[in-house]
């Protein structure tokens, strides 16, 4: 990233606490498929959620002198020690050092917590990389640099070396990530927010049925090496870059219909290419093939623009506008809890990003 300095100067005199929260997104046009840095395969655009958020304290002490040159931190997860998460915060320690050299000089107890259950098919690795990549370069750039539209710039490039899709928590309500030739603003290297969208996108509902709280069966690293080498790899990144440009017309425009087309099909084909890939994954459970159903039929007989997207997993989100959410969401939960584990779902609505917590 050619406008990050190079060296970021911590406080050392005394220790330091901030804390930041941050919200998942769900991306429309899907990215499966990257290679190192962290860079995507193809380019991908999302709604930045607003209730399922990750909220992050990082308290930073320094260290004697003759302790410089490792890692030195603890993690909490809830109020929880959570050492199996070490390996994940110092591998992100590791590729970020080279733009934050303090983190071998401190010692940082990092506190985190979910507004969402955790394995509940929700981005928590976008959020809760986000909002570390906020802390950490509060810490590094001072109160001051908030105010600064590089801070955030810089944080999305941060996040990303964590999560890739954390890039595109940063900002709200739409994020587009990866570079296209529709959009000259973007970058491989951070999320970039766009401002053209329709005011029926700006609290557009995403109901999220909880229909497999159990671990995925592939992860997203594993997911996304599988786009190596598989043959349909090239034709869905030319579809991609198509889709991001017709999404983004349908955003601007309000046009729900093309909407619900677009953003059906890409769910169909994120889970096509895991079913074509080799070895294969089947993620959907036969509750999301019967939640599918239903939501086409109810839209079908309602003429009500519902539609669905997926992850990788099991779990729906159901997407529609506020304007029928009483309607919409007492269907939901007479038709489609029942699919759900423990009737568990999450009502969400489009958000505006991560923001500072004072205090």
């Amino acid at each position: 990233m050619k406008d990050f300095p190079p060296v970021l100067h911590p406080y050392h005199s005394a220790p330091h606490q901030v804390s930041w929260q941050s919200p998942s997104n769900i991306a429309l046009v899907k990215y499966w498929g990257k290679y190192d840095p962290q860079l995507p395969a193809n380019p991908s655009v999302s709604l930045t959620l607003d209730q399922c958020r990750t909220i992050t304290k990082v308290r930073c002490e320094p260290r004697p002198t003759d302790a410089h040159g490792t890692f030195s931190f603890e993690f909490l997860l809830g109020g929880t020690p959570k050492p199996d998460f070490h390996p994940k915060i110092e591998g992100f320690f590791q590729r970020i050092l080279a733009y934050l050299p303090f983190l071998t000089q401190v010692h940082l107890r990092i506190e985190s917590e979910n507004t969402f259950p955790h394995s509940s098919g929700i981005a928590s690795s976008a959020s809760a990389m986000s909002a570390l990549a906020l802390c950490l370069l509060h810490i590094a750039r001072g109160d001051e640099a908030v105010s600064d539209p590089s801070f955030f710039q810089q944080a999305s490039y941060l996040a990303r070396l964590g999560s890739g899709s954390a890039c595109r928590s940063i900002w709200g309500p739409v994020v587009v990530w990866g570079v296209t030739p529709s959009i000259p603003e973007a970058s491989q290297e951070f999320g970039w927010s766009s401002d053209r969208i329709h005011p029926v996108f700006a609290d557009y509902q995403d109901t999220i049925l909880l229909i497999d709280q159990g671990q995925k069966s592939v992860s997203s690293t594993v997911g996304h090496q599988l786009m190596v080498g598989h043959p349909f790899a090239e034709a869905r990144f030319k579809q991609a870059h198509k889709h991001l440009e017709q999404m983004m017309e349908v955003l601007a425009q309000g046009d729900l219909d093309r909407f619900v087309d677009l953003v059906e099909r890409e769910a169909l084909t994120l889970h096509a290419l895991m079913m074509a890939s080799n070895p294969s994954f089947v993620l959907m459970k036969p509750a999301t093939l019967a939640v599918i159903e239903k939501i086409r039929a109810y839209r079908k007989a309602t003429q009500h623009p519902v539609c669905f997207t997926l992850d990788a997993g099991a779990n729906v989100h159901v997407l529609y506008p506020k304007s029928i959410s009483k309607t919409v969401l007492q269907w939901i939960q007479d038709e489609l809890v029942v699919y759900c584990e423990k009737e568990s779902y999450i009502c969400d609505s489009v958000g505006r990003g991560s923001s500072p917590i004072n205090g």
